[in-house]
């Protein structure tokens, strides 16, 4: 079956057809739709003049597709895992049941044609959708996996959320939790106490909601207490804060997300690299939400209209937590994004990060050197600055003088001298570096090198006795030569200062309890650069779920790495300003490992999927 392209017929005639609206109910939303943005399928909804599933009835009927029912049409267990979870959470699909060579999937939105091309390319099945609401996707992925979070992506015509039905979780006020599997039997009793908390902080949310819509609520949301999540004020929003910032470190999310919406305030967390949407609040506790992470933040609670930085500390389970924490105005209000940072984490040492024993014993070698530049390069959220740590951790002694710049301090290492930024007063990355020449340094760490000035000042340091730990935004180890010499430092100089590059991605770890052996394709395996004869006594795993990874077959995360050691041959290329190509060639066969040949190393080794690394890692 095919998804007609472009519609046919009006979505308001075809509801004025079946007798869902009146002429004058039509007339009333196409004037208003001639105000805003929205569609007229969702303005009719919210004018009350038909239901969401007569909309969806109506748009099925548009595109010439069927509609599910969730009374006659079941889904098939066996075919749940045949759509990757990353597809699954991108494009918000739910697979039903697999009719010979076709693949019947569950979609809010049938017209996404990449979904369909990338559904029908990993599975190899023509694809037949069925269109289906954002509730119903929810409850298919609760009835297969409870713990799976729903991903929020809206309905294109009518993305308001429907009636909960019998099964779905009791909701209060509008809000809605990320459910817990009710049956604890056969859990560890970290992962039952895990899920008793959830379900005790569901209960709780709801009821501070409830106390907020009251009028005799007692301290307002703006009240300030201590910045601790032991916090005991009565306030709802200080505990509903509190509750946030807990199930987030119970689950070992990097990141919480709170996004205003035109009705709701979606709360996501990123957990392994990925975002999952937990709950969804009423609007109305959006600003008493936002004033108090500024206060606990020390920001300005009467300034919306530009971003703002922030930070606090906490103390959790006896653990300390730095929470970097941003705010940006949005149509919607504001949006606060707030990054977990664990300190107990900076100081787990090299050996665990996942360097290979080989290229561990390399970088070690590096970092041991009087002097020198050691770079750290990858995207944002890659792991840079844990490696950093990591290393200055490693290389930290009495008999050191260790000198660090960033913007901000994300850790606090003990015995190393920490410089903040702050260019309201003039202390940037150079005003520093030249200030760190004078401090008798053996060791200085530049969080970034920016600009041209630092990345001079940088150079001079390594070559006049001082090892240099630094990161720079970089696709791979080779290509960081070139990065430089673009900023305008001299191939001469880089050739000189740098004695070895790291480029690393983070992947998510397989659960260890559930991962279960596959055979892949062995010409999709040697396409990505597997040879023959090691793919004959390797065993491949894929992600399965279990109550220990909360259903998600992943559990943690492993670094992904590039270990370029600079070498006389290397150095005469970056002089001659040779292409990355070249110096990729003359680096691969000197012994350096690329992140691809990293990541399928890892594979082998049981540790990660062929699909995470190809998610994380660019073919060339």
């Amino acid at each position: 079956m095919s998804v007609t392209r472009g519609p046919k017929v009006p979505i308001g005639k075809i509801l004025l057809d079946q007798g869902k609206i009146t002429p004058d109910q039509l007339k009333q939303a196409l004037a208003m739709q001639k105000t805003t943005t929205e569609k007229l399928g969702r303005l009719l909804i919210d004018l009350q003049f038909c239901s969401e599933r007569d909309v969806m009835s109506a748009y099925a009927q548009q595109l010439n597709i069927q509609l599910y029912d969730a009374s006659r049409i079941t889904a098939d267990p066996a075919v749940a895992r045949i759509i990757p979870d990353n597809l699954v959470q991108r494009y918000n699909i739910v697979p039903l049941r697999r009719n010979g060579g076709k693949l019947v999937v569950a979609m809010v939105d049938p017209t996404n044609v990449f979904a369909l091309d990338d559904i029908r390319m990993i599975t190899n099945l023509d694809i037949e959708p069925l269109l289906a609401s954002t509730d119903e996707l929810t409850n298919l992925r609760r009835a297969s996996s409870p713990n799976a979070p729903a991903a929020g992506a809206a309905h294109p015509a009518a993305a308001a959320p429907s009636a909960a039905p019998a099964s779905a979780p009791a909701t209060t006020s509008g809000f809605s939790f990320r459910p817990k599997p009710p049956e604890l039997k056969g859990k560890t009793p970290a992962a039952a106490a895990g899920a008793e908390a959830s379900a005790t902080s569901s209960s709780d949310i709801n009821a501070m909601l409830e106390s907020m819509r009251r009028p005799d609520t007692g301290k307002g949301a703006d009240d300030s207490g201590d910045e601790t999540i032991e916090v005991s004020d009565d306030a709802p929003i200080i505990r509903m804060v509190n509750v946030l910032i807990q199930n987030a470190i119970k689950e070992a999310a990097s990141d919480i997300h709170v996004e205003p919406d035109r009705k709701n305030v979606r709360i996501r967390y990123r957990i392994d690299g990925v975002l999952y949407e937990m709950m969804t609040l009423p609007r109305f506790v959006q600003q008493p939400l936002l004033s108090r992470l500024k206060i606990m933040s020390e920001m300005n609670i009467a300034e919306r209209r530009v971003p703002q930085d922030g930070r606090m500390h906490i103390r959790h389970d006896k653990r300390d937590y730095d929470m970097r924490v941003n705010v940006l105005p949005t149509v919607f209000g504001e949006k606060c994004v707030m990054r977990i940072l664990d300190q107990s984490q900076v100081l787990i040492g090299m050996g665990r990060l996942g360097f290979m024993p080989d290229m561990l014993a390399e970088l070690e070698q590096l970092i041991d050197m009087p002097n020198g530049m050691v770079l750290v390069t990858g995207p944002t959220g890659s792991g840079k600055t844990t490696t950093l740590y990591s290393m200055l951790n490693k290389i930290n002694s009495v008999e050191k003088n260790i000198l660090t710049i960033e913007d901000p301090v994300e850790y606090q290492l003990p015995g190393v001298n920490q410089v903040v930024v702050n260019r309201k007063s003039g202390l940037t990355f150079p005003v520093a570096m030249r200030a760190f020449l004078r401090q008798d340094p053996d060791i200085i760490m530049v969080g970034e090198i920016r600009d041209l000035e630092t990345a001079e000042i940088a150079v001079q340091a390594s070559l006049t006795g001082h090892l240099v730990l630094s990161t720079l935004h970089t696709n791979n180890a080779p290509s960081t030569m070139v990065r430089l010499g673009d900023m305008g430092v001299e191939p001469f100089l880089i050739a000189a200062a740098i004695v070895g590059v790291v480029a690393q991605r983070l992947g998510r770890r397989l659960c260890d309890k559930c991962k279960a052996p596959i055979e892949p394709p062995l010409e999709a395996l040697m396409r990505l650069g597997m040879k023959e004869e090691e793919l004959h006594d390797a065993t491949f795993f894929k992600a399965v779920g279990c109550p220990e990874c909360h259903n998600r077959g992943f559990r943690g995360r492993i670094g992904l790495y590039e270990l370029l050691t600079i070498t006389e041959e290397l150095s005469e290329m970056i002089i001659r300003r040779a292409p990355v190509s070249e110096i990729t060639q003359a680096a691969i066969a000197s012994g350096m490992t690329t992140l691809m040949r990293d990541g399928l190393d890892k594979v082998k080794k049981g540790m990660t999927t062929i699909e995470e690394v190809l998610r994380v890692v660019t073919i060339k």
